[in-house]
C-alpha cells in the first residue's frame, strides 16, 4: 500500500508528492496522506537513547533510513538538524536547554528552559539596533561561547580609522575564545548535517519526500520564547504594551526575511512553523488579536507570496481561534493540529487550509493498536471527504509512542484512506 508494485523511486517520488499536494489544494487525493514528524522516536525504534541520538550522527541517520523505510510514509521529517546538537551544545555551552547527560536523563529528550535573556528596560535597544543588541548583550547570555561578544565593536559608530581602532577588540582572549568555541561548534554542526543529508538523498531516491524544508516562527513566539520568557512577555502585554507591539514587528520582518533568504539544502518549498503561545488557554481573544494574529498572519501570507507552503503547527487547544485563523488565502497552507477538535476545525477551515495531526499522544503512547485504528478510522470519515487531510500524530510522534501503534497509524490509513 505505500506504492504501486514495480514503480521506480522517482515515480514513488511524484506519486507521494502529489498525493501531498492535493491535500494542501484541497483536492481529494487518490489516499488521504500519512506523514511523520518525529524526534528521538527513530532513536528508540532502533534501539538507541535519547543520549545517543544527540552524540551519535550515523546512527541516528541509520535509524532514520530504517524507521523511514519500514513505515512507507508519504513525506517524513528530516529532524536531525534539531536532534543530534549535542556536541554543538557542548561547544558552545548552550544554556537555553537541558538534554541528556546535561540536566536530563540519558533516555530523557532535551527541556527547554524558561528564562529572561532581554530586560523590560531593554526594548529601546533591540528595537534600535537588533544586531548590535544580539552581538552584545543577548549572546553572551544564552551560550558561554559568546562571552568575549560582549566587547564587539560598535561598526556603525566606527567608520573611516574607527574601523582600524575597532581592530584590538578581536584580539582580545575572551574574543578569540569566543571564535576558537564557535569554529568548533560549526565543525560538528557540519558533520552531523553531512552524516543525515546522504541518507535524506538516498530516501528521496527511493520514493519519500521531506515534510519540509525550512523552520520559522511567530513574531509573538521570537520574543516570548527566546528574549523574555513566559512570565515577562505576559506581564508586557499590560505594562508594556507599545513597546511589546513594536518589537513583534521588528521580529516579524527579521523573521520573514531570513526565512525567505535562508538557503536550504531540501527540496521542499514547505516551511514548518511551530507556535507556542498562541494557544486559548495563555491570553485572551482580544490580546490574540492584538498581539499574536496579525503578524503571524503577515508571515504566512508574506511566505505564501514567496511560493512557500507554510505548514502551522498549533499546539495546545486552539478551538476560539478557529474562526479568525481562517482568514488565509485558501489552499495554500497546512494547519497542524495538538488538541483542537478535528471536526470543529474541518468545519470551520475545510474549506481554507489542509488539516494535519490530531491522532492523541496519548492513545499512541499507552492505548492499543485497535483503538489507534479506530481513532484514525472516524478522522477520516469525518475529515477527509472533499480533500486537505494529513494523517500524523497530533504533534508528531511522540518519542514513547508504542512502535505496533505507529504502525496501526500507518495501517489504517491505508485501509480507510483510499478515495471513495
Amino acid at each position: 500500500m505505500g506504492g504501486r508494485v514495480n514503480e521506480t523511486g522517482t515515480e514513488l517520488f511524484e506519486e507521494r508528492s502529489q498525493r501531498i499536494r492535493d491535500a494542501v489544494e484541497l483536492r481529494e487525493p487518490d489516499r488521504v496522506p500519512f506523514s511523520t514528524i518525529w524526534h528521538f522516536w527513530p532513536a528508540r525504534y532502533a534501539g538507541m537513547t535519547c543520549r545517543e541520538a544527540m552524540y551519535e550522527y550515523d546512527r541516528y541517520s541509520a535509524a532514520m533510513r530504517k524507521a523511514v523505510l519500514d513505515l512507507e510514509p508519504d513525506s517524513f521529517a528530516f529532524m536531525q538538524p534539531a536532534v543530534s546538537l549535542g556536541p554543538a551544545f557542548e561547544q558552545l555551552g548552550f544554556r537555553m536547554l537541558e538534554w541528556p547527560g546535561h540536566g536530563v536523563d540519558s533516555d530523557s529528550t532535551y527541556q527547554y528552559i524558561d528564562r529572561e535573556y532581554m530586560k523590560a528596560d531593554e526594548y529601546d535597544d533591540f528595537l534600535f539596533d537588533p544586531t548590535g543588541f544580539f552581538l552584545r548583550k543577548y549572546l553572551p547570555r544564552v551560550a558561554d561561547a559568546f562571552e568575549g561578544f560582549a566587547g564587539f565593536p560598535d561598526f556603525p559608530a566606527s567608520p573611516y580609522f574607527g574601523l582600524v581602532h575597532a581592530a584590538p577588540a578581536f584580539a582580545t582572549p575572551g574574543m578569540a575564545e569566543s571564535f576558537e568555541r564557535l569554529a568548533g561548534a560549526g565543525r560538528e554542526m557540519m558533520q552531523m548535517v553531512g552524516s543525515g543529508l546522504p541518507v535524506v538523498q538516498e530516501l528521496a531516491e527511493l520514493g519519500f519526500p521531506t515534510v519540509f524544508g525550512g523552520f520559522s516562527m511567530a513574531p509573538y513566539d521570537y520574543i516570548a520564547d527566546y528574549m523574555r520568557g513566559s512570565r515577562g512577555a505576559m506581564l508586557d502585554m499590560f505594562r508594556h504594551e507599545e513597546k511589546m507591539i513594536a518589537a513583534i514587528e521588528k521580529a516579524r520582518a527579521i523573521i520573514v526575511r531570513g526565512t525567505i533568504e535562508r538557503p536550504s539544502p531540501l527540496p521542499s518549498k514547505t516551511v514548518f512553523i511551530p507556535l507556542h503561545w498562541g494557544l486559548d488557554g495563555f491570553m485572551s481573544d482580544e490580546q490574540f488579536a492584538k498581539f499574536y494574529w496579525p503578524q503571524l498572519r503577515e508571515l504566512l501570507t508574506a511566505l505564501i507570496d514567496a511560493d512557500l507552503t507554510p505548514l502551522v503547527l498549533w499546539e495546545g487547544n486552539c478551538e476560539s481561534r478557529l474562526e479568525r485563523i481562517a482568514d488565509i488565502p485558501p489552499g495554500k497552507a497546512i494547519y497542524f493540529f495538538e488538541r483542537t477538535d478535528p471536526f470543529k476545525a474541518k468545519a470551520v477551515l475545510g474549506d481554507t487550509v489542509c488539516l494535519r495531526g490530531f491522532v492523541p499522544a496519548s492513545i499512541l503512547t499507552t492505548g492499543k493498536p485497535a483503538e489507534v485504528e479506530d481513532y484514525c478510522k472516524r478522522l477520516i470519515d469525518g475529515c477527509a471527504p472533499g480533500g486537505g487531510l494529513i494523517v500524523d500524530g497530533s504533534i508528531g510522534i511522540p518519542d514513547d509512542a508504542r512502535i505496533e501503534n505507529v504502525f496501526a497509524m500507518r495501517d489504517a490509513v491505508w485501509n480507510y484512506g483510499q478515495a471513495r
